[in-house]
């Protein structure tokens, strides 16, 4: 019984082989998990400790609920017209008619490039009735700094690395599938895995500066603090950087990525102007605990194991008759397949998303418990949540279905009750 109904070009590794793979990845995925995720997290018991107001002033969690109440509703409706869209055009006939009439059919990649390009940019045009409104209310609660041009320039760069990105994975794809030749699925699944890790090391040096400038912190009092923060951390800092966030937001973040050589510690200019410097140190405390417990790794290496079960069994999926049959497309090695392809890739991402976001909480509870042992700076840590909370207006104790699905950070509140237990049991 092969992988999908005889056709030309078509694999002819088995399916029993490929369901043996699945359930080998998953399960390798769910023991790393197990493994490497801090799942008893938050570590002090935060009961009867949380304020779900999180100590915010009744102005400010106003204008926290003015903007969530219009910005909820849109983001929730841009996802669920981009997944609905998916579905139409991958599980019908008519994502593969739609790619019959693009230009480029003489040659196989030009024809696939375009392929995604043009689904790429249909997608962020049906979603524009939500991210239009979107960015006009982030605008008027003082979020958002861009120009409109500046804005409909971000979108286009977007659409690009998109395009690219999501080309050079369906390049590999479903020309192992054209190869045809026994085994090409299970080639096809290690190669997902490498290149997540490959994106992870990429990311930073390739991606990040499309959107952004970045450039070392200046030498001073605030450089010599931090470096010497993570030299008590047992951490080699050569440099942190800063990024012109301003240029599009308000918004104050930091964060870590890249791997090896291409690591990075990364403030946001907005953080460094509205922050105190102990509140910065207290933000970079967090990131140097990701840096510490080798998050970056962790998460490549689970984002790894999850692309290779999840290629595996969209190839299952996606690769099976009654499906092609409903999609119009005679099999995987066909660039007819892509919009089949969009599809599941969108629902399975939709679905892990709670599992992803449940690891991603769990980690950075953990480096929080690490940013409170370094610098023992409990007060700072809470007026920097609140500050997090108050100029990116978020809900410091969100709905429980949309924290459970949509959430990758422990509340404000969660947070806030993390430091105060964590200090009362000292």
């Amino acid at each position: 019984m092969t992988i999908t109904e005889p056709a030309e070009g078509e694999p002819a590794g088995t399916r029993r082989a490929v369901w043996w793979w699945l359930l080998l990845g998953g399960a390798a995925l769910v023991a790393l998990a197990a493994i490497v995720v801090p799942w008893d997290w938050p570590g002090p018991d935060t009961s009867g400790a949380m304020d779900p107001d999180a100590g915010l002033t009744a102005d400010t969690l106003a204008a926290i609920h003015d903007y969530q109440s219009t910005a909820v509703p849109l983001g929730l409706s841009a996802h669920a017209v981009s997944i609905a869209l998916a579905l139409l055009l991958g599980l019908t006939p008519l994502g593969a008619r739609l790619v019959r009439r693009l230009p480029g059919r003489r040659r196989w990649p030009v024809h696939l490039l375009m392929t995604v390009l043009a689904l790429v940019v249909l997608g962020r045009l049906v979603t524009l009735p939500m991210t239009v409104p979107l960015e006009a209310a982030r605008r008027a609660a003082g979020l958002s700094t861009r120009s409109w041009p500046a804005w409909a320039l971000d979108v286009t760069r977007g659409v690009l690395v998109d395009s690219v990105s999501t080309g050079i994975a369906l390049l590999v794809l479903l020309g192992l599938a054209r190869w045809g030749r026994r085994g090409w699925w299970l080639l096809a699944s290690v190669a997902a895995g490498l290149l997540v890790v490959a994106g992870s090391y990429l990311y930073p040096v390739f991606v990040e500066p499309v959107f952004n400038s970045f450039e070392p912190l200046p030498d001073g009092r605030l450089r010599t603090s931090l470096v010497q923060l993570a030299a008590e951390d047992g951490i080699t800092v050569d440099e942190v950087l800063q990024v012109d966030a301003s240029r599009r937001t308000t918004a104050l973040n930091a964060y870590v990525s890249g791997l090896g050589s291409t690591r990075r510690v990364v403030l946001y200019d907005t953080l460094l102007r509205e922050a105190s410097a102990a509140e910065i140190r207290v933000v970079l405390a967090h990131e140097l605990g990701h840096a510490d417990a080798h998050d970056v790794e962790t998460g490549t290496a689970l984002g790894a194991l999850g692309a290779m079960a999840g290629v595996t069994a969209l190839i299952l999926l996606a690769g099976a008759g009654p499906v092609r049959r409903r999609a119009g497309v005679a099999g995987l090695h066909t660039i007819e397949a892509v919009p089949l392809v969009l599809a599941v890739v969108a629902v399975g991402m939709l679905v892990a998303l709670p599992a992803q976001n449940a690891v991603s909480r769990a980690i950075e509870a953990r480096a929080d418990v690490h940013a409170l042992e370094l610098t023992g700076a409990t007060r700072s840590f809470e007026v920097m949540q609140r500050r997090f909370a108050a100029t990116n207006l978020t809900d410091p104790d969100p709905p429980r279905w949309l924290y459970l699905w949509f959430a990758n950070h422990p509340s404000a509140a969660e947070r806030i009750a993390l430091a105060r237990s964590w200090s009362a049991e000292r």
